[in-house]
Order: C-alpha cells, then structure tokens, then sequence
C-alpha cells in the first residue's frame, strides 16, 4: 500500500502543466484568475451554510446542509490544485482531491434523493399565508363566538332576575287583587254616595293591578318561564294598548308614531311573545339611532298585503 501511494505522488517524471500551455502568459493567468474566482465561492458557500445552520437549529434537516458544504469545500479544493499543476506536477495529489470530491458528491446526492420526497412534502410560502389566513378566520370566528356565548349567559342571567323579580311581584299583586275583591263585597253594607266613591277608588286600583300583571307578564315572558298560551289576537289593538310603555321604554328623546292599519286580520299567537318580540324590535331600533332626537314609525300591514 505504502509503495502504491509513493509511486502515485512521484511527480519526477511529469511536467507542470503550464508546459502544455507553452506558458502563455494570458493563458496562464485566464486559468489562474478563472480558478480563484470559482475556488472563493465555493469556500464561502459552505461558510455561509454553517453558519445559517448553527444560527437556526430548528431547521429541519441540517445534516444535508453539512454533506452539502463538505461537496462544495471539496470542490473548491480541486480548482486550487489546478492552479498548483500549472507549475507544480503534483498530480497525484490532484487525483486524491478528485477522488474526496468525487465521494462527497456520491454520499451527498444519496442521502439527497432520498430526502427528495419529504422536502416536496412540505408546504409552500402560499400555502403557509393561506393557513395563516385560515387560522386568523377561525380565531375571528372563535371570538365571535365567544362574545355570543357571553351575551347569551348575560342574557340567561337577567332572564332568571326577571323571572324571580315577576314572580314576586306577581305574588304582591295576588294580595292586592284578593283584598280589592274582599273590599268590592263590603262595600254592599255601605251608603250609596259612599260606595260609589270608594267604587272610583277600587276600580282605578283594580286597573292598575291589570297593567301590573300584564307587565308581569310581559317579565315572565321575556324570562321564558311563562308557557305559550296561543290565542286570537288583533294585532292592532295589542300594539295601541303598548304604545304607552314602548314610550317609557323609549325616553323622552325618541317620538313614537303608531299607524294601524285597516281591515286588519286577527292571528292566532301568544300575545306575551308576541309584545316581547316587538319591544325588542323597538329597543334595537333605539339602539342602532345615533342621532339624540329620533322618531320611529311604525305602519302595520293591511290585510290586502
């Protein structure tokens, strides 16, 4: 082996290979600066890709950027023999570089080819933003999402405080009612100018009970504690009898126009829903004015629409 390699760097019986090119000067130096220029970009690509690796240790497959740069150093290497051949024979050397070269690339293109399929495999800069754009979608609608679940919880939360508060004051007015009636019977023992004015009396307060109760259930309904109760109902009338607590809801700054129309048809619905959708109807009418003076109007299909 030792013989081998003796006879393989004997350069004795060679000559510079400056000699075929009868040293030419301008053929001397094209070759020289030709090589200098090839070997410092390959000497500087596998610095470059170094120190992109050692900075960014979570890039996948680096060992392919080291095989890569140990190719390419090889092969800056070969171009710097070039130039020592033109005066030096040394062309045993040259063979070696040539056969490290030529093993850097085999080991290099085989664990490149392999790796061929996993690299395709992985996304683009577009399909990145896409799925950047996906995922900003997604949290949009995750905290859409949210704030419903939010104001749907606040929603059940004054639900359950209107449905305690209505059935408590339902309770209250259970008692007024009770003793107003208890109080219609005495009267038939009294004097006629008596009971008369004391009748007044009774049945302004037996009419404030009634609205009382209508509120009440008005409450309940908008609690969602009160069972459907379907019935004929001209919605008309329902909305007049409303337009004096849609103006208390409303504010003094907003003017209420109730315009019915005629012939209406009468229509088989839970009156309590059905005033409980309307003033929702009204108070996100309120809510979407910006202007500090408003008025909203409100025209009632006839029965010929």
């Amino acid at each position: 082996m030792w013989a081998f390699f003796e006879r393989l760097l004997d350069s004795s019986m060679f000559a510079p290979h400056g000699i075929c090119l009868l040293w030419e000067p301008q053929l001397i130096w094209l070759h020289v600066a030709s090589d200098v220029v090839i070997a410092s970009a390959y000497f500087s690509i596998p610095v470059a890709l170094s120190i992109f690796v050692s900075k960014r240790r979570d890039v996948d497959f680096g060992w392919v950027f080291w095989a890569f740069a140990l190719f390419i150093m090889a092969c800056g290497v070969g171009h710097v023999m070039s130039i020592v051949t033109l005066w030096y024979p040394v062309y045993g050397i040259e063979g070696i570089v040539k056969a490290m070269t030529a093993a850097a690339s085999i080991v290099t293109a085989a664990m490149l080819w392999p790796l061929l399929p996993k690299v395709l495999a992985l996304p683009s800069p577009s399909q990145l933003r896409a799925a950047e754009v996906a995922l900003a979608q997604e949290g949009m609608y995750r905290r859409e999402a949210e704030d419903m679940v939010r104001q749907s919880q606040k929603m059940e939360a004054i639900g359950q405080l209107t449905g305690g508060v209505a059935h408590d004051f339902n309770n209250l007015l259970t008692i007024i009612s009770g003793n107003l009636e208890i109080a219609d019977r005495c009267l038939q023992t009294w004097s006629e100018a008596a009971r008369e004015r004391l009748m007044r009396v009774i049945a302004n307060a037996a009419n404030g009970a009634q609205r009382a109760a209508m509120l009440t259930q008005r409450l309940l309904a908008f609690a969602r504690r009160q069972p459907l109760d379907p019935k004929l109902t001209n919605v008309g009338q329902l909305i007049g009898g409303m337009s004096d607590f849609f103006r208390r809801t409303l504010g003094e700054n907003v003017d209420l126009e109730v315009v019915e129309g005629a012939g209406l048809w009468q229509i088989e619905v839970d009156p309590s829903q059905l005033e409980a959708a309307i003033l929702n109807l009204v108070v996100n009418a309120k809510d979407a004015m910006n202007a500090s003076n408003a008025k909203i109007s409100g025209r009632w299909p006839t029965a010929a629409s």
